[in-house]
């Protein structure tokens, strides 16, 4: 079973109907005993970091992140859930993140040496860095969805796909069992699905 990390924070209605559409055995919840005892855990996430953040730990799931990731259970954020598996993020002010890989979330804009548009939102391609189990059947340079203004950096470490948006941005990210996309996977069609049959098979 697949646990959906149900925390006030998250597209869960995309989600769970594309887990639907794979036929995978999923549940949203915010009961510590049904992620405890599921196979996998996904932690969703749209908005701010601080506001996600503070959810978290308001619902009790900030700690209980940390010890799923420490089970060995495969475990992926998603988007701003995948921000949250950093040390920490620079978004209106500085928030403390889950720790679970090195590097900060910080604002593209400022990195850019274009005038291009704030969000990074639509669809880009993805361009791979390492091997992940995410990526099995995915073509180099399969376009998926993003939505985001900031991203994460001093990843190198973790990164598996990236995306050019004037620079490199951070796509998605994996150390041992916990993965991160960057990207929308329940919004980014056939490519998107993959991606979750893939992490539901792990």
């Amino acid at each position: 079973m697949i646990a959906v990390v149900d925390y006030g924070v998250g597209n869960l209605f995309s989600l769970k109907s594309s887990l639907s559409a794979i036929r995978a055995d999923a549940v949203i919840t915010r009961d510590p005993a049904v992620i405890q005892n599921s196979d996998h855990v996904i932690l969703p996430g749209v908005g701010a970091f601080g506001d996600a953040a503070d959810k978290l730990r308001e619902t009790g799931m900030f700690d209980l992140m940390k010890e799923t990731a420490a089970s060995g259970k495969p475990m992926l954020g998603i988007c701003v859930g995948m921000q949250l598996l950093f040390e920490k993020s620079m978004e209106f002010g500085e928030h403390e993140g889950l720790g679970l890989m090195k590097g900060t979330v910080d604002a593209i804009a400022p990195c850019l040496s274009r005038n291009l548009d704030i969000p990074h939102m639509g669809w880009n391609a993805l361009h791979f860095v390492h091997p992940s189990p995410l990526f099995q059947g995915i073509r180099e340079g399969e376009f998926v969805y993003f939505v985001h203004s900031y991203a994460a950096f001093g990843c190198e470490d973790s990164v598996t796909a990236v995306s050019e948006y004037d620079l490199e941005l951070t796509a998605a990210v994996q150390k041992d069992n916990v993965f991160g996309t960057q990207f929308h996977p329940e919004k980014s069609g056939e490519a998107g699905l993959r991606i979750l049959k893939n992490f539901c098979a792990l």
